[in-house]
């Protein structure tokens, strides 16, 4: 452990589920195994060099990108980090890029913690915590955040799991709209949409469905996983090519802070907390997994 943060990864296991967590890079997941198959893309800790490689990691204090890495906020410009290489915008926000500490940790459960104080990454200050329980069959995870800054600040949150995705794979959920994507990976309008219920070897996505009734259904000949969130926006990505699935369970559409800018939409339609000084807001996901019989 240096500076309060572990560099080792922590080891959750009930039965025959088993979950490998890696503070010091970003809070991630590394993997989750059932029985040995893999539910989310899993690596073990020590093969990992980014919280991007990993099976899921926690999106903080705000979700996708936000445009052109450029943040407008009661009359202030605050411009951030392009913190994906190349890519114009920033993305994902900060707490999968910085190492969190270990405040609890157990055979089946782990407490882990970031504070974060402001800076070109993002410039309001704020705590955030998150959970990790499993049972034989589930891995529960809870994300909360508290606005540590002076002032009103914007918040969002959720997951970023890739979930492996084998021959067969069938992907199902239910919602009510679908934001178009632009060539610069960024929304432009939303369409009515139900949902999905698709192959996964054909499926060729990259869009943030809103209207989302909280649960997806991934099934293939080996397992079959249900995500489950207390959020109702979720972002699906994925292409023939991959052998993973993106399923984001997530607080607001992408891009939210710059569309909340158009006549017609307000921050509380595209799902942005507005957080007083010392408000919280948390959010809860389950990942259920079995094997086909």
């Amino acid at each position: 452990m240096h500076n309060g943060v572990m560099t080792t990864a922590l080891h959750l296991h009930r039965d025959g589920l088993r979950c490998e967590i890696a503070p010091g890079l970003g809070g991630c997941i590394a993997g989750l195994w059932l029985n040995g198959v893999p539910v989310l893309r899993s690596t073990p800790a020590a093969q990992l060099a980014t919280a991007r490689q990993s099976g899921s990691y926690p999106l903080v204090p705000f979700s996708n990108r936000l445009a052109h890495a450029a943040l407008q906020w009661q009359g202030t410009s605050h411009p951030l980090v392009r913190n994906n290489g190349d890519e114009p915008h920033a993305i994902h926000g900060v707490g999968w890029q910085r190492p969190w500490g270990v405040l609890d940790s157990a055979d089946d459960f782990a407490l882990l913690s970031y504070e974060h104080r402001g800076d070109s990454g993002w410039p309001f200050a704020f705590d955030a915590s998150q959970t990790f329980r499993v049972s034989p069959d589930a891995l529960e995870c809870t994300l909360s955040v508290t606005n540590q800054s002076q002032h009103a600040a914007p918040l969002g949150l959720g997951w970023h799991p890739w979930f492996v995705k084998r021959p067969g794979a069938r992907v199902s959920f239910q919602a009510e709209g679908r934001w178009e994507m632009g060539a610069d990976k960024l929304p432009t309008h939303r369409l009515p949409s139900s949902g999905m219920d698709a192959d996964g070897d054909t499926l060729d996505v990259d869009h943030c469905f809103d209207g989302w009734r909280g649960s997806v259904v991934l099934t293939d000949a080996q397992l079959r996983t249900r995500l489950s969130a207390n959020l109702s926006r979720l972002v699906v990505f994925t292409q023939p090519s991959r052998d993973a699935i993106a399923i984001e369970p997530v607080s607001h559409v992408n891009n939210a802070l710059h569309l909340a800018a158009r006549p017609g939409l307000t921050p509380d339609a595209l799902g942005l907390k507005v957080l007083s000084p010392g408000e919280s807001f948390s959010a809860t996901m389950t990942i259920q997994t079995e094997t086909v019989a």
